[in-house]
């Protein structure tokens, strides 16, 4: 199953392959959906929901950051990452809502690869991965909590003066403050 990957790749490496091919599939998926939020965001600029598409933007900023971290990681452990096409994000939105729904499930699924990492460490008694995806679980708990907040702001937003006072406030209500 994991003979494709380039003994280059792995030369020096301590990590197994099935380790190697989900962590390195993961750091994809950040990558990827660090393009999704981008397009998220100018989908939300060009409609001048501008608290939104700075909100995205951030996230595809934090999203870039995941998948770097997964990448050092993998070059301490002696692999060398790599880096898959990225696929065109989803363009196409009805509204305001479906955008928040789409981030929730982008977020749902995110949690999903995050957790097949773990379980492979687990499974190869890999306790430098088990710890980094940790951090990851963590803050997988804190990416969906606001995905729910947003849905949930988005929907009780009943008219286009309360829709554009949460865009005006959409950063500060996520991120807590």
């Amino acid at each position: 199953m994991f003979s494709n990957i380039p003994s280059t790749i792995m030369k020096k490496s301590t990590l197994t392959p099935k380790v190697f091919a989900e962590l390195n599939r993961q750091l994809n998926h950040e990558l990827s959906a660090a393009h999704a939020y981008q397009a998220l965001s100018i989908w939300c600029a060009a409609r001048n929901f501008t608290g939104f598409a700075s909100f995205f933007a951030t996230q595809a900023g934090e999203e870039r950051e995941h998948a770097a971290k997964m990448i050092e990681h993998l070059l301490d452990r002696g692999a060398t990452p790599a880096l898959d096409a990225l696929p065109a994000p989803q363009g196409a939105h009805a509204s305001l809502l479906d955008i928040a729904l789409h981030a929730q499930a982008m977020e749902v699924a995110n949690t999903r690869g995050i957790h097949a990492v773990y379980e492979a460490a687990l499974a190869a008694k890999d306790y430098p991965i088990q710890v980094l995806m940790h951090w990851f679980i963590n803050e997988q708990v804190e990416e969906e909590a606001w995905c729910a907040a947003m849905v949930d702001r988005v929907k009780s937003a009943s008219c286009a003066g309360s829709l554009a006072d949460l865009d005006r406030h959409i950063v500060r209500l996520l991120a807590g403050d």
